[in-house]
């Protein structure tokens, strides 16, 4: 074979091997390894402290139906009123127990990073996937709270507050990176305004507490 088929042909093959993996220098600062893992590793301990706490909280409820929780503030602030309601237990059983497990995955795919692992594709479409059906189940557990239960439970708004950057951080860090597939214009929106999205959100759910609770924070003059 002549020299120049070879080059051609070893060209090619370095071409395919850059392209499977995307340099850390091309990433948005955030979804870089360590810096990724450690918000990772942030999100998921709030949130796993949070849902033990209601864990712990619930399991006082059952014992003694009258315990009042630690975050029972009035009755439009109370983490015990939002445990008697169906909303609390989807599935059958308490919401929480989904939280302690979820975080735990979260916790465990940023220890793995910082000691050096190296994912899959099939592994971050996983996490993906359990991410935003994380992120839409909160949003209705949000909805709910706010349009039909009309109480809020700060446990829970704190796994809230968890769950916008890991949602946002998780999707632009596959985005960036290739693992889902998106025209340029998209990769580069995501890429430098992730904390501005964030900050969007917790914008949002802000004000629409605030509207739904309007009555507590601004007296009526009727």
């Amino acid at each position: 074979m002549p020299s120049t088929a070879r080059e051609n042909l070893a060209n090619q093959a370095t071409v395919h091997v850059e392209d499977m993996s995307t340099p850390q220098d091309s990433l948005p600062a955030t979804v870089r390894d360590r810096p990724f893992a450690w918000l990772l590793l942030i999100t998921g301990v709030i949130g796993w402290l949070a849902s033990g706490a209601l864990v712990l909280e619930k399991l006082e409820v059952l014992k003694d139906p009258n315990h009042v929780t630690v975050c029972d503030v009035n009755p439009f602030i109370s983490c015990g009123a939002v445990m008697q309601t169906p909303q609390s237990s989807v599935f059958g059983f308490p919401n929480m127990f989904i939280g302690i497990v979820a975080f735990a995955v979260i916790i465990t795919t940023a220890m793995g990073i910082l000691a050096g692992a190296k994912y899959s594709r099939g592994y971050w479409l996983g996490l993906q996937a359990g991410v935003t059906l994380g992120f839409a189940f909160v949003v209705w557990l949000w909805s709910q709270a706010l349009y039909a239960i009309h109480v809020l439970c700060p446990f829970c708004m704190v796994v809230w507050a968890a769950m916008i950057p890991l949602f946002v951080w998780v999707t632009i860090r596959n985005v960036t990176s290739g693992v889902i597939k998106a025209p340029p214009a998209v990769v580069k929106l995501l890429s430098g305004s992730g904390w501005i999205i964030v900050a969007l959100l917790y914008v949002a759910v802000i004000a629409t507490i605030f509207f739904s609770f309007m009555h507590l924070f601004v007296p009526s003059t009727a």
